[in-house]
């Protein structure tokens, strides 16, 4: 008599599902195996590097886009390029098929070292590791996978990212040094910079927004199925106090972060207002603060 056993395994996995692609057709005279095994070790740093201490069924992973288009070519080292980064995440809401944006966002005028037979390592005690351009690639990338998670929980739970974004900005604070023209690290390199988004989301001047972040998400958009009126209160009346800190703050970059992840979901949410007249408030608020989605806004009048 044959016994057959039968095993049930419940998969648990990392917290990301992120398809990495590299863009090089402004690279030449180098191996096109080089960028099959960039993206390759990308996408294995981001989909198998363990950022947090929770377990992830494979549906609950997020859902990430990361496009890498290398721009050119250091003369002075040749495994180093310069690229820009676009960055894409988003978190599904119940009861429905579709996904709400937590990124939408491109960095520019990267540069960082890729050599072909080096792993790819990270270790949130040593960010700036050995060499500068080679860890600045790693850390990169430990920055956005910790900004996501942390945006990702903070939509499930009121500061519930708080001790992810707290993880982003210690990579900011050990990233590598500039000497080798590394930029985006500082608050002395701009205004709009991995500095800024994420000294901004941790301080208190900008509460409001985290506040709105949550209750858009958690109490408006996962409720749509059910409670459709309702949740476009708590998705759209959040605006009034984001205004408030707009105002108060109008250069923000975190204002301008969070539109471009959210713009085209506003606008799906106020059209879905009955009578134009009650949407005026909020085009207006929304036509102030995202001013380069205006016409978006506008055309719902």
């Amino acid at each position: 008599m044959m016994i057959l056993c039968l095993l049930v395994l419940t998969g648990r996995a990392q917290e990301l599902n992120c398809k990495v692609t590299v863009l090089h057709d402004k690279i030449s005279a180098v191996d096109p195996v080089v960028f099959t095994s960039m993206q390759r070790a990308i996408s294995d740093f981001m989909n198998t590097h363990k950022w947090t201490t929770d377990d992830f069924a494979v549906n609950e992973k997020i859902d990430v886009t990361l496009l890498i288009n290398l721009t050119g070519k250091s003369s002075a080292d040749n495994d180093a390029y310069t690229a820009t980064f676009s960055i894409l995440a988003s978190r599904p809401v119940f009861n429905s098929s579709y996904a709400s944006p937590l990124v939408n966002y491109v960095d520019k005028d990267i540069l960082f070292k890729f050599s072909q037979f080096v792993p790819l390592q990270f270790d949130d005690n040593n960010v700036s590791g050995t060499d500068a351009l080679s860890s600045n690639l790693t850390a990169l990338l430990a920055y956005y996978s910790y900004l996501i998670i942390g945006l990702d929980y903070d939509s499930f739970a009121l500061n519930g990212g708080t001790v992810y974004l707290k993880k982003a900005q210690s990579v900011v604070s050990n990233a590598p040094e500039q000497s080798k023209n590394i930029t985006g690290w500082k608050s002395v390199d701009g205004t709009h910079n991995r500095y800024w988004i994420i000294d901004e989301l941790l301080n208190t001047r900008f509460q409001d927004i985290r506040n709105y972040w949550y209750s858009m998400h958690r109490e408006g958009l996962d409720n749509m199925y059910s409670k459709p009126a309702d949740s476009r209160v708590k998705v759209l009346g959040g605006l009034y106090k984001m205004f408030n800190v707009n105002k108060e703050n109008p250069s923000s970059v975190l204002v301008q972060f969070f539109f471009n992840a959210k713009s085209d979901e506003l606008a799906h949410v106020l059209a879905q207002i009955p009578a134009s007249n009650d949407r005026v408030p909020y085009i207006t608020m929304l036509s102030q603060m995202d001013v380069p989605n205006t016409a978006k806004y506008s055309a719902l009048k």
